[in-house]
């Protein structure tokens, strides 16, 4: 890189064309990973959600998941006491929302605090992660963190920008005015 230029070595490896293929791709498989949540627990395609379980057949997606923590756990009071149906539909919608934006590569920062805090409490639910025989392989570190960070590195890297509607999106008068919806 000649000195002429201001761009870092840093900034050159974050936006060449591999580093934006690889992070479009962590953006699309993890958008996915949000959005196949929504739709095996609607429609119960027998993934994690059997039919007869499915939301569209009266299913109860949060409260199955808080109801079913184990009672040894501390915050287990908590969480199972706001079961209801208004999680159902919270929980639903932030799996579907989070998912349609980070896959369309749109609102990425919302999605990131949305999904983000969907993980921390997921992961608060559970904790202390489990221990024995179905045992967590890390007392601390579970798929909900990375996840997270994941979202954040996607917002951070205009991830959306490569094989989806970023550009676009930031182009559109209202979120040039209210950049939070980048």
């Amino acid at each position: 890189m000649s000195s002429a230029t201001s761009v870092t070595y840093e900034e050159e490896i974050v936006t060449s064309s591999a580093a934006r293929k690889v992070l479009a791709a962590l953006r699309l498989t993890t958008g996915f990973i949000f959005l196949w949540a929504f739709l095996d627990k609607t429609f119960g395609f027998g993934f994690s959600t059997a039919s007869e379980k499915a939301w569209i057949h009266g299913g109860t997606p949060s409260q199955g998941f808080l109801g079913h923590l184990d009672p040894a756990k501390p915050l287990t009071g908590f969480f199972s006491s706001i079961a209801s149906p208004v999680t159902d539909v919270l929980f639903m919608l932030g799996m579907l929302g989070v998912g349609l934006a980070v896959m369309l590569g749109i609102g990425t920062r919302v999605a990131a605090w949305s999904g983000s805090i969907i993980m921390a409490l997921m992961w608060l639910a559970e904790f202390p992660l489990i221990t024995g025989e179905d045992a967590a392989t890390n007392p601390l570190i579970d798929y909900h963190v990375i996840y997270s960070l994941i979202l954040v590195v996607v917002a951070l890297t205009y991830a959306g920008d490569t094989w989806g509607l970023g550009r676009w999106w930031k182009s559109l008068e209202i979120v040039q005015k209210n950049r939070w919806l980048i």
